[in-house]
């Protein structure tokens, strides 16, 4: 039994080794990353934290010609095309576009609003005159009581009901 567990052990210590393969570096707005890949070229080697263990490769014999000091020299780094500001272009370019369309959702909400605002004063306006109209027509207007009676108008109550037409035509059938 005590091999069975320690066989375990061993193949669960070798199949974590691969885990041990991790590199880890801090990239250019300061926070750590952790990559089972290398870091891009614009990460400074100063900036590289950790990376898997790697073979050597094998060197090649240097001939009486060639010179040494060329081949141990690293590579040159592609150059930036913008300085590094620490912030992201397509990040910045997406945000400007969704505020974008955030404030044109906006403004035609607002034009919606506005529109529905004045069809809704053209037809108070309309249904004002039209109940002004009748009222200084002078016909008998029959209206319901708190009781539930039919009555006829009288003329306080008409002078009462002009007024508040009138109010309403002076304040939605204005043009704005």
């Amino acid at each position: 039994m005590k091999l069975y567990k320690l066989c375990l052990v061993a193949i669960a210590c070798a199949w974590s080794a691969g885990a041990m393969a991790q590199w880890q570096w801090i990239n250019k707005d300061g926070r750590k990353v952790f990559s089972d890949r290398p870091p891009p070229l614009e990460i400074p080697e100063k900036d590289i934290l950790r990376q898997p263990h790697q073979r050597a490769a094998p060197v090649a014999p240097a001939t009486a010609g060639a010179q040494a000091a060329p081949a141990a020299a690293p590579a040159p780094k592609p150059a930036a095309s913008t300085p590094a500001t620490g912030t992201d272009k397509r990040l910045e370019e997406r945000k400007a576009k969704a505020e974008a369309e955030a404030e044109a959702a906006k403004a035609a909400k607002d034009k919606a609003a506005e529109q529905k605002l004045a069809a809704d004063r053209a037809e108070n306006c309309a249904r004002a005159k039209q109940a002004k109209a009748s009222l200084d027509s002078g016909q008998l207007i029959k209206h319901t009581n708190a009781k539930g009676e039919q009555v006829f108008m009288d003329d306080a109550s008409r002078a009462a009901e002009r007024k508040r037409a009138q109010a309403v035509i002076d304040s939605d059938c204005k043009p704005k």
